[in-house]
């Protein structure tokens, strides 16, 4: 009896250490391609509330480095596999494969990415993709992930869109993750430029999207157990890719919500490929042993 009672006593505790592992139930990522720092530097605070009421009841940096300025596809994969592009092997900007062999793979001879680990560690926990560039599918382990979305028709088109889908599943289907994946910003740096006044009415109608997500999260009843995060892939200069200056490799890194624990700004300079080890601590996934992205200590409520 004794014996009996110890280990309904240890089942207890280890559930409940389950239960503290994981701070959040849901993770909202929010992928700005061409998003810099610089831009939330020098736009006007009261065109971005939303991002700045994120900044401030939230943990955030201006600093985060990508891998490769201004390199689309890499730096996306990162940010999916918790690796720097010599280990992930995508090394041009539209990569639909890896060009140098991964020095890691999964049983799809693909490197391990955060959708892949979840699937791995927690087969029932749901995963979702939504995205305007189809270079995204070739980056997520696509089978891994439970519905992948990319939306159709023209460009001009597609912001509104996206967020409708993404205010759809977090209603109706309430992922564990939900990447949603927006290259507004991207086609106005190309098209007129960035650090121009039409690159910053894009920042400012991003504002109004993450306030359309944010809205959906308290809709849904989840806003306890969800944590949103917004970072981005690249910055840029003039309308080009591939400079190196700060304004094209330092992006922002943006969580926010109630699971977090330490809020402000983030003391320690962070990199693209962190983004995948901070989303398995929000969630209790274990990052994969052989990622190079790390977390920020203490940023969860455990």
């Amino acid at each position: 009896m004794k014996r009996f009672v110890l280990l309904i006593v240890a089942g207890l505790l280890a559930a409940m250490e389950t239960v503290a592992a994981a701070p959040a139930k849901h993770v909202v990522l929010i992928g700005v391609d061409g998003l810099g720092a610089y831009g939330l530097r020098k736009i006007e605070k009261a065109r971005i509330p939303n991002l700045c009421n994120i900044m401030e009841g939230g943990a955030w940096t201006l600093k985060d480095r990508s891998v490769l300025a201004s390199s689309s596809a890499i730096n996306w994969a990162s940010m999916f596999t918790g690796l720097p592009t010599e280990l992930h092997g995508y090394t041009k900007w539209n990569s639909a494969k890896p060009e140098i062999k991964p020095n890691l793979v999964n049983e799809r001879g693909v490197s391990p990415t955060i959708f892949s680990e979840i699937r791995r560690q927690r087969p029932n926990a749901r995963t979702e993709v939504i995205a305007e560039w189809n270079g995204i599918g070739a980056l997520i382990d696509k089978p891994a992930v439970d519905r992948y979305f990319l939306i159709p028709g023209k460009y001009e088109d597609h912001p509104q869109m996206i967020i409708d889908e993404a205010v759809r599943a977090i209603k109706e289907r309430k992922p564990a993750l939900l990447a949603v994946c927006i290259d507004q910003i991207d086609h106005i740096g190309h098209r007129i430029g960035h650090d121009t006044p039409a690159y910053y009415d894009g920042i400012a109608a991003l504002d109004g999207y993450v306030g359309r997500i944010l809205k959906a999260v308290q809709d849904a009843g989840i806003v306890k157990d969800t944590v949103i995060i917004l970072t981005a892939d690249h910055g840029g200069t003039k309308k080009g890719h591939g400079g190196i200056s700060p304004a094209e490799m330092e992006i922002p890194f943006l969580i926010y919500g109630a699971p977090l624990k330490t809020k402000g700004e983030i003391p320690v300079q962070m990199m693209q490929y962190d983004c995948a080890a901070v989303i398995a601590d929000a969630l209790g996934i274990a990052p994969n042993a052989n990622w190079r992205g790390r977390t920020v200590p203490g940023l969860f409520r455990h």
